[in-house]
C-alpha cells in the first residue's frame, strides 16, 4: 500500500532518514518495519512560527517495494536536412524552443551574439577585475543568457504546472540535481548552470540542430510583410521563413532595429531600484527567529511587498548566501544584479529592492516613442557610472544613511568585487523612486526586526528587472501581428520573467512554428 501524507516536522527530522521514518510511523500508527520506503514529493520551509518547521508531502510505501519510475525522455528526432527555423538568442527561451523544434522534426539554427559558457568566463573576469565591458559577452549576453551566471532560480508564478514540471525534467536529464523537482523554491546555482547549459547545447547538436556563437544579428530581412531570414554582423545571410526572436531584456540594439524598420513595438513598464546587501547571519536570525540556523536549515531568503504612495515596493531576485555582480552591457554604464552558488554558502545575502514604474514615468523621452523606457533606463545607468568614477565601481550608501538621504562617511567591504564609491544615491534615482524606497525600507524594518541597519549597504542601480519594451504578438499564432513568421519570445519580448517562464514561452513559440 502507498499512503500519501502531508506532514510538518523539525528540520533535523526532515534531514535524517531514521528520524523521519519513526515520525511517520507514529503519525500513521504503524510499525517502522512496515515502512519499506519514503519518497519525498514536495518540500518547503515554514518559518512563520517561533520554531521553524519543514513541510513534507511524501509517499509512504507500507509493506510494498518501491520501484523508481523510468524517466520520460522527450523523443528527439534527427533533423539533419529538415526545414530550418532561426532562433535569435541562446537563453532559456531559445534553448527550449530548439529542443521542442527537434521534437517536431524541424531544424533549429540558434544565433547567439555572445560566446559559449566556457569562453564567456574570461570576459566576466575582465569585467569584474579590469572593468572592461564586452558588449557581446557579459552577464547578460552569451550561451544560456542572463540566467547562466545568475542565481538559477527555478520557480515561477505561472499556473501551468505541467509545463513547469517538464522544464524541470529536462534540466535533470541534462545534469541538474533531482531535488529541483521537490523543492518549493528550486535553485540550481551559478556554479552548476554552465555545465547544464552546455549539455543542452550538445543535445541540440547531436540531433542535427545548429548553434552559432559570436553571431550578432544586425538585420531581419523582410519581404511582403514576411520574414525571409537575417543578416549577421560579418555579412552572412541566413534564410528561413520562420524566426523565433528570443533575445534577453537587455538587447537594446534589437529594439532599435525593430523601431527603425517600423515594426511595431511598445514601451513597457518595468521596476527600478537598488540592490541591498546584508550578512546572511542577520537574515537567518530574522527569518528563523534564532541565534543560529544550525546545520539542518538552508540560508534564509526573504520576500517583502509593500504599497508606498500608490506604487509597489518589493524585493526582487533575492540571493541568500550570494554576491552582487556587475551587469553592464555597454561601457559607460553601471548595473547591478545578484547570484548565489548552489550551496549558497557566501557570508552575505542580497536582494533587489525595486519600485514599480509606469509608462507615463518615461514622458521625458516621449520623442523616443516605444523606446522611451529604454532611454530612461539607460540615463540612470550612465549617471551611476559617472557618479562612481567612470569605471565599474558602483555608487553605494549604508542603508540607514540612504533612508535619511545622508552620504556615508565610509563604505564597508561588500561582495561587489569591482568596488564601491560612497555616494548619495538620490543623485541618480528619480525623486519618487528614491523617496518610495526610503519609506519602503522603513516599513521593511518594522516587519523584519533588525533589517534596517547601517551595517547593510545599498548599491545602485538595479535597473534590468525586466524588458522596457514589449514586442506584440497574436494570441493564437504567437506571430507578430504585422510580420508573418516572426515569433517574439521570452523576456526580451516582454512575455517572461525568469528561467522557467522563459523556457515555457520558448516551447510555446516552437509549437506554433
Amino acid at each position: 500500500m502507498i499512503n500519501t501524507l502531508q506532514i510538518q516536522v523539525l528540520p533535523e527530522v526532515a534531514a535524517t532518514q531514521n528520524l523521519l521514518k519513526s515520525t511517520i510511523a507514529q503519525e500513521l500508527n504503524i510499525s517502522e518495519k512496515d515502512i519499506k520506503h519514503i519518497e519525498i514529493l514536495k518540500r518547503s520551509i515554514d518559518a512563520r512560527q517561533r520554531v521553524t518547521k519543514i513541510n513534507l508531502r511524501v509517499d509512504v510505501y507500507i509493506k510494498e517495494t518501491f520501484t523508481k519510475k523510468e524517466e520520460e525522455i522527450p523523443e528527439y528526432k534527427d533533423v539533419t536536412g529538415k526545414d530550418e527555423v532561426i532562433i535569435i538568442g541562446a537563453g532559456p527561451a531559445g534553448l527550449f524552443a530548439a529542443l521542442k523544434l527537434i521534437e517536431k522534426g524541424l531544424k533549429p539554427i540558434i544565433l547567439e551574439r555572445g560566446k559559449d559558457v566556457q569562453s564567456r568566463r574570461l570576459d566576466l573576469a575582465k569585467l569584474t577585475k579590469e572593468h572592461i565591458v564586452n558588449e557581446d559577452s557579459n552577464y547578460c549576453f552569451g550561451e544560456g543568457g542572463a540566467g547562466t551566471y545568475s542565481d538559477g532560480k527555478l520557480y515561477t508564478r505561472s499556473k501551468k504546472r505541467g509545463d513547469v514540471n517538464k522544464i524541470l525534467d529536462v534540466l535533470v536529464q541534462h545534469g541538474a540535481t533531482e531535488d529541483i523537482r521537490i523543492e518549493a523554491h528550486p535553485h540550481i546555482g551559478t556554479n552548476k548552470l554552465p555545465k547544464i547549459i552546455k549539455s543542452i547545447r550538445e543535445t541540440i547538436i547531436e540531433y542535427g540542430g545548429k548553434v552559432m556563437f559570436n553571431s550578432r544579428v544586425i538585420d531581419i530581412n523582410i519581404k511582403n510583410n514576411a520574414v525571409t531570414g537575417v543578416e549577421l554582423q560579418d555579412g552572412t545571410i541566413i534564410e528561413s521563413p520562420k524566426i523565433i526572436l528570443a533575445t534577453v531584456h537587455s538587447a537594446r540594439d534589437i529594439f532599435e532595429l525593430l523601431h527603425k524598420k517600423e515594426i511595431e513595438i511598445e514601451a513597457k513598464a518595468f521596476a527600478l531600484g537598488i540592490r541591498v546587501e546584508h550578512t546572511q547571519e542577520l537574515i537567518d536570525k530574522i527569518q528563523y527567529k534564532c541565534e543560529a540556523r544550525g546545520e539542518y536549515l538552508p540560508p534564509a531568503p526573504y520576500s517583502i511587498v509593500k504599497q508606498v504612495n500608490g506604487r509597489g515596493v518589493y524585493s526582487f531576485c533575492m540571493c541568500p548566501g550570494g554576491i552582487i555582480a556587475p551587469c553592464a552591457t555597454s561601457s559607460g554604464e553601471v548595473v547591478t544584479n545578484g547570484w548565489s552558488p548552489s550551496r549558497r554558502d557566501y557570508e552575505t545575502s542580497n536582494s533587489g529592492i525595486v519600485v514599480e514604474l509606469k509608462v507615463e514615468d518615461f514622458a521625458k523621452y516621449a520623442d523616443k516613442g516605444p523606446l522611451s523606457g529604454m532611454y530612461y533606463q539607460k540615463e540612470i545607468e550612465q549617471a551611476a557610472c559617472k557618479l562612481a568614477g567612470g569605471t565599474q565601481k558602483v555608487p553605494a550608501q549604508r542603508l540607514v544613511d540612504f533612508t535619511n538621504n545622508k552620504q556615508s562617511s565610509n563604505i564597508p567591504d561588500t561582495s561587489y568585487f569591482p568596488g564601491t564609491t560612497s555616494s548619495k544615491i538620490s543623485d541618480i534615482l528619480p525623486d519618487f523612486v528614491n523617496t518610495n524606497l526610503q519609506e519602503g525600507f522603513r516599513q521593511f524594518g518594522k516587519q523584519m526586526n533588525g533589517y534596517l541597519t547601517n551595517e547593510a549597504v545599498v548599491h545602485a542601480p538595479e535597473s534590468r528587472s525586466s524588458s522596457p519594451v514589449r514586442i506584440p504578438r497574436d494570441r493564437e499564432t504567437y506571430q507578430h501581428p504585422q510580420i508573418k513568421g516572426l515569433f517574439p519570445c521570452g523576456e526580451g519580448a516582454g512575455y517572461a520573467g525568469g528561467i522557467i517562464s522563459a523556457a515555457i514561452d520558448g516551447i510555446k513559440c516552437a509549437e506554433k512554428c
